[in-house]
């Protein structure tokens, strides 16, 4: 999607993602989140969405437990890294907008999106992405706490926080999770000691 920024010039997300991540040999850490190692405990292995996938550790982690993986994100150069990185595991990895574009797929055991961004403006994002979630399925939101988000010099309150996910689900939904963590590792440069940790399920059929 193209926005426009004070000056009016045009700005392509995908693009600037792709210069990010082609300036480094890699964005993020291989590790996997927390959260979603304590948050999928017990549940059994079936269709996982994993939005912003960014270079595959959570969606890799996934795979090697069973799950059906369909890995989204913005950034074709990410997905073919986390693809090479990723070799023979068995994920969907697939470039989308979630602005614009639809979710890739629907029914899905678990939808996680782990510090993926949403603006205000854009919380429809949010509606997609809990239409998403299976009849029994998981809804699992990580965000780094606002604290952390204000030292890196963004206003947490201009995006749609983890626990705003409540507002939005249907009736019968259960909310499993919504709390700060210690991370365990800072990451940041040690700015975002905690997380905020969102996780529901939707009623089964």
């Amino acid at each position: 999607m193209n926005l426009r920024v004070g000056d009016d010039r045009p700005v392509d997300r995908a693009a600037e993602w792709d210069e990010r991540y082609g300036n480094a040999d890699r964005l993020w850490t291989a590790d996997v989140n927390p959260a979603l190692i304590v948050e999928t405990e017990g549940l059994s292995p079936g269709t996982a969405l994993d939005v912003g996938s960014g270079e595959g550790a959570d969606a890799r982690w996934l795979a090697e437990r069973g799950w059906q993986v369909t890995a989204v994100d913005i950034s074709q150069v990410a997905l073919d890294r986390a693809r090479a990185i990723s070799g023979d595991l068995p994920i969907e990895w697939v470039r989308a907008d979630l602005v614009d574009d639809p979710v890739p797929g629907r029914d899905f055991e678990l939808v996680a999106l782990h510090y993926f961004p949403i603006p205000l403006a854009e919380i429809d994002v949010a509606r997609k992405l809990v239409g998403a979630v299976g009849p029994g399925g998981t809804l699992l939101v990580v965000a780094h706490a606002p604290e952390g988000v204000r030292a890196h010099g963004f206003d947490p309150d201009a995006y749609v926080q983890p626990g705003d996910f409540g507002g939005l689900l249907g009736a019968g939904w259960e909310v499993l999770a919504d709390e700060v963590r210690p991370r365990g590792k800072a990451a940041g440069r040690g700015h975002h000691t905690h997380d905020v940790v969102f996780r529901a399920r939707r009623p089964a059929a």
